[in-house]
């Protein structure tokens, strides 16, 4: 296969036909030097074809809640007030940097996914 960059669907598909034929070639060998580029080839073409949406701090906190077993009121205790934890999860105030560390080191979220722009502001 002749290496080129993948423009479309179809050059998407074809790459990946020639990933999986030339999949476990020898590293270094000649196969292995175009399968190397053929997966870097189609990971630029996915992450611009397809990109994927960073969550927002608000959405990590309800997924925390909803799908991980925490609650509100656990949210609440590590934020010292009821009011404050439904402020916070309604979208009304952001949250500080040191709600942000303490929600880190309670729920173990690293803490830059805590960390960015409100939901409704442009990348």
């Amino acid at each position: 296969m002749e290496i080129k960059p993948i423009r479309t669907d179809d050059d998407h598909a074809a790459a990946l036909a020639e990933i999986d034929r030339l999949w476990g070639a020898p590293v270094g060998s000649l196969e292995g030097d175009v399968l190397d580029a053929l997966v870097t080839l189609v990971d630029a073409y996915e992450e611009k074809r397809w990109p994927i949406k960073r969550s927002t701090a608000l959405e990590i906190l309800h997924y925390m809640i909803d799908e991980a077993g925490h609650t509100q009121a656990e949210l609440a205790e590590i934020l010292g007030s009821r009011s404050r934890a439904s402020e916070i999860l309604s979208g009304k105030r952001e949250m500080t940097l040191d709600q942000i560390r303490r929600i880190s080191r309670a729920w173990r979220i690293p803490a830059d996914l805590l960390v960015g722009e409100p939901a409704d502001a442009e990348p």
